[in-house]
């Protein structure tokens, strides 16, 4: 197809570091299933060295389903590794989800799926290698909101040769109705959520999966690479903590644990992921995944575990009127005890830094839902405002001249990320340094934004780099204001706060991370849009990174 031989081309050129990856072919072709029987695809995931989830849905009205699975070293199926029999039912709601084991360290695999002699599509996944390692390259990714566009960046992730493995770091579903977020764009792409309603019902939320899972470009990425996945808040609804949500109304949606529950059982279902490990819950989902002798992946869960409920500027609006005001807003926002992190997922956290540090692995990754770095609202001029052409018209005005008056405190733009929290982040730099570990690699999703980041403690010492990713479709926060006006809003981000080296909230894409022993290459990739099919990759920005004696730098 012309079509996806263009993407292949584009992507080639994109960058030097685009080059073969470590394990399997770049040139891998998900092949047609049987759309009667497999109208979700297949999918694989939550790998470690000798196993992996293999996942997929059998399309059936039947209350029951059973059939064989096949697990080969090629995609002709003709090398046979493994093979058996599975069956589901619609207390799963039809799901089919198998942990493969056995299988050899740092191999591609190929495996598929058949219901009453029909085949699924064939899949391509990978075991995490073992041993010495020269180079893995990861695609993060986050936000892929269905009504906003197409999945333009997954289909140039599943083509990307530099890929390995995908980190899905949260919002890969989104909760809202037609009448929410995104609402007005699905409605003039036709790409309405479904159910046309907010989920709230466990019915709903499967529902929801399953049209994600339909989509054509997310089947060519799962079919492609294996997934990593961490949630963030849409999974479940806008903004929870432990015991409520920001979209969440009580009194006529009921009982808040009730819903989440619901949709943690639509996630475990729906995702290639492990079922929890006896005597923990579903909302206990951390990992440590180990890259041979290379890198070390913590994933943490910032959302249900710990969370205690976030600060509302507008909350706090006419107390942030007085210079008083606003630090007795400062003294609630550093009280001791606001807590993101669980204290089960604090001790997993140092031991599995301790475990990366006595093995000598250069790299230790974080991934991380929401953005770590301090980012202050900026402080606008009256010429800037004027360019920004936010007169009483725009629909940002009232929003504007609100935070002003907060840009020369120092306030954070995001309260929801680990600004809102300031004792959870110390605590946090604390844990890292007790395990020997202030060279971090902190990945972030969430802000619908790129970002090249520097993290420091509150004492100035170095507590490594952040890297975030953009929307696949969710729009950056400034993109009411046009092209001009978010670039300067970007900027004046940058300038303002100093962990924040670089970022930009125009493009939708994807982070492709390469890691060697020596330097780590990061590609900022973007799609040209999401509005049409047609769409070309982008170059937005690169950036390389190199260990000097403990810490890391951006070179």
């Amino acid at each position: 197809m012309p079509y996806r031989i263009s993407r292949r081309k584009a992507l080639a050129g994109l960058s030097a570091t685009a080059a073969l990856p470590l394990v399997g072919c770049a040139g891998f072709a998900r092949q047609a299933g049987d759309a009667t029987a497999f109208a979700h695809g297949v999918a694989s995931g939550d790998p470690d060295a000798h196993s992996v989830v293999l996942w997929t849905r059998i399309t059936t009205e039947r209350r029951t389903a059973s059939g064989k699975w096949i697990v080969t070293e090629d995609p002709e199926h003709r090398r046979v590794v493994k093979r058996g029999v599975f069956a589901t039912d619609r207390s799963r709601d039809m799901t089919v989800k198998l942990v493969i084991d056995g299988l050899e360290p740092g191999r591609t695999y190929y495996y598929s799926f058949k219901y009453k002699g029909k085949n699924s599509p064939i899949g391509r996944t990978r075991t995490l290698p073992a041993g010495p390692l020269d180079k893995i390259g990861i695609a993060l990714a986050s936000c892929s909101n269905y009504p906003f566009g197409y999945f333009n960046a997954y289909e140039t992730i599943a083509l990307d040769p530099g890929v390995d493995l995908v980190l899905h770091l949260g919002d890969y579903i989104y909760e809202y109705g037609p009448d929410g977020y995104g609402g007005r764009a699905g409605a003039e792409l036709g790409r309405e959520h479904r159910p046309r309603r907010e989920t709230i019902s466990l019915k709903d939320y499967r529902r929801r999966h399953a049209q994600y899972k339909a989509d054509p470009q997310s089947q060519m990425m799962h079919a492609a690479h294996p997934l990593i996945a961490i949630w963030d808040d849409h999974e479940s609804t806008d903004n929870p903590w432990r015991e409520g949500a920001n979209n969440h109304q009580q009194d006529t949606e009921g009982d808040w644990q009730s819903r989440r529950e619901r949709s943690l059982q639509a996630y475990y279902e729906w995702m290639p992921v492990r079922e929890p490990v006896a005597g923990t819950g579903r909302e206990q989902y951390w990992r440590h995944y180990k890259f041979g002798d290379l890198a070390s992946l913590v994933t943490l869960e910032t959302r249900h575990t710990a969370r205690d409920e976030q600060l509302d500027y507008d909350r706090y609006r006419d107390l942030l009127q007085t210079r008083e005001g606003i630090g007795e807003f400062q003294q609630q926002l550093n009280a001791p005890d606001r807590r993101l992190l669980a204290p089960e997922m604090e001790a997993f956290l140092g031991a599995a830094l301790r475990d990366s540090v006595a093995a000598g692995q250069p790299w230790r990754i974080i991934g991380n839902q929401v953005p770590m770095a301090r980012s202050y609202i900026p402080a606008i001029s009256d010429e800037q405002l004027a360019q920004l052409a936010l007169d009483e018209s725009h629909p940002l005005y009232d929003e504007a001249q609100a935070f002003r008056a907060l840009g020369p405190a120092q306030l954070p733009m995001f309260l929801d990320a680990w600004d809102g929290y300031p004792w959870a982040r110390e605590r946090f730099y604390e844990l890292s340094r007790e395990a020997g570990a202030q060279d971090l690699l902190v990945v972030t999703g969430d802000s619908h934004a790129f970002w090249q980041n520097q993290l420091f403690d509150a004492s100035g010492r170095p507590m490594g780099l952040e890297l975030g990713t953009t929307g696949i479709t969710s729009p950056g926060a400034f993109a009411s204001l046009g092209r001009e006006g978010a670039a300067m809003m970007d900027g004046l981000v940058a300038a303002g706060s100093p962990e924040i080296l670089w970022t930009e909230g125009l493009t939708r894409g994807y982070v492709r991370l390469t890691l060697t022993p020596t330097e780590a290459s990061v590609d900022y990739v973007g799609v040209s849009t999401v509005k049409v099919r047609d769409y070309k990759p982008v170059n937005v920005h690169q950036a390389r990174i190199r260990r000097e004696g403990d810490l890391l730098r951006y070179v």
